[in-house]
């Protein structure tokens, strides 16, 4: 495993990105923007609307059902000065619905811009809603992790957090979108599926889907389902270490139901993942599943998978998909549930070797990123040519860019 990681440069990952190539809008239409198809060998450019034309008929797609919050507070302070405030994930209640439904104060794991001016306890935010006047107050807490926990309360308290954030919040832009988001961006930063609120990030290979694209991937037989994993703001998070073992991989929770095991099971070397976050929850299942197997080592709990977990594993020992799946099926039907809920630090490196990712659909990602090392995980050093293919014919990079579908 040392020796793997020895290999691994990440200045081996960067690549000249010119500013002009970053998408700061969505292509017109979702389904208009441009395709870029690589099968193992060959490469290919369409628009997405024709993407089914080069997908296997008996496909399952996974799609990630996550919804972006407005998740970007903003505080202007009597000097001036401006605060700003970014939701990563709840703390009490530590439960996304519960936590949206409150309507009394609720705490959260934040990131906060301009820090050192923020010097007295709590800062106010008068917002409008329905005609009526409200006051967010947030209260700075303390230390969590690399973030701060903070406090929010509002007057009236006669609404509910969603509904706070609803009135006062921004759409999360990532960083090298440079302008401020728009009305607009509340529709085409969100796929059109997704329904399960707490991504500050959009998982974005989803925003080129459209009704009829779905619909004519459908009358072509393939199937679909979905997991959740909430996005957070660690997927922006550049590799800035050397040594790879050296970054430290955020965590993300995520869902998934019964019925999508079960379809899984049922459909072994057919899963096509519609984005990385599907597929680092779907490769996260195989590690769970296992783990139930094998029993946790380390002293970590069963429903979380470390950063390197994955590696160093004997192929003797390996454990098949099936079993692997099946064991959690197995621990539903012990606790009573339909539903696996669980998190991830696993990271997806050259070297990598997929289990449960037969195809992904993802767009172009930042130069020395943990994204970009997840791509070349699956498409080794090709991934050099392909993002050349795509510098060469004019593809736009990043979250609101282009398409690519990569499948062997």
């Amino acid at each position: 495993m040392k020796k793997l990681f020895e290999k691994i440069k990440i200045d081996d990952f960067d690549y000249d990105l010119p500013a002009e190539r970053i998408a700061l809008y969505p292509a017109g239409e979702r389904d208009e923007s441009k395709l870029l198809v690589y099968s193992g060998e060959e490469t290919k450019e369409d628009i997405f609307r024709n993407i089914s034309g080069y997908l296997p008929g008996d496909a399952l797609l996974v799609f990630n059902n996550t919804r972006v919050i407005k998740a970007r507070l903003l505080f202007t302070k009597r000097s001036g000065s401006r605060i700003e405030i970014l939701l990563l994930e709840p703390l009490n209640p530590s439960d996304y619905g519960r936590t949206f439904a409150s309507q009394s104060p609720v705490e959260w794991k934040c990131m906060i811009g301009n820090l050192k001016k923020w010097k007295e306890e709590s800062i106010s935010l008068p917002f409008e809603l329905n005609h009526r006047l409200y006051t967010l107050t947030a209260t700075k807490r303390g230390p969590a992790d690399e973030a701060w926990g903070v406090k929010f309360s509002w007057e009236p308290a006669d609404i509910s957090f969603s509904e706070v954030l609803l009135a006062a919040g921004h759409i999360p832009l990532p960083p090298y979108i440079d302008r401020e988001d728009e009305q607009s961006d509340a529709i085409r930063y969100q796929t059109i599926y997704g329904r399960i609120s707490g991504s500050v990030a959009s998982p974005t290979a989803g925003l080129h889907f459209t009704d009829r694209v779905i619909k004519e991937l459908l009358n072509r037989g393939m199937q679909q389902t979905e997991i959740t994993l909430h996005v957070g703001a660690g997927t922006f998070q550049p590799v800035r270490a050397k040594n790879i073992a050296e970054h430290e991989m955020h965590c993300e929770r995520y869902t998934v139901t019964r019925s999508t095991l079960e379809l899984l099971l049922s459909k072994p070397g057919k899963a096509i993942a519609v984005g990385t976050t599907a597929v680092r929850t779907l490769e996260s299942l195989y590690w769970l599943g296992r783990k139930i197997l094998t029993g946790p080592s380390g002293g970590r709990e069963p429903f979380y998978t470390a950063q390197w977990e994955a590696y160093g594993v004997n192929r003797e020992k390996e454990t098949g998909t099936e079993d692997s799946l099946g064991a959690l099926l197995r621990i539903m039907d012990e606790n009573g549930t339909d539903m696996i809920e669980a998190s991830t630090s696993l990271m997806i490196i050259p070297g990598y070797r997929f289990r449960m990712t037969d195809g992904m659909i993802t767009n172009f990602h930042l130069p020395r990123s943990s994204l970009l090392l997840l791509v070349s995980a699956w498409t080794g050093s090709k991934w050099k040519e392909i993002y050349d293919f795509a510098l060469t014919h004019d593809f736009r990079f990043l979250s609101y860019g282009d398409s690519s579908l990569l499948i062997k």
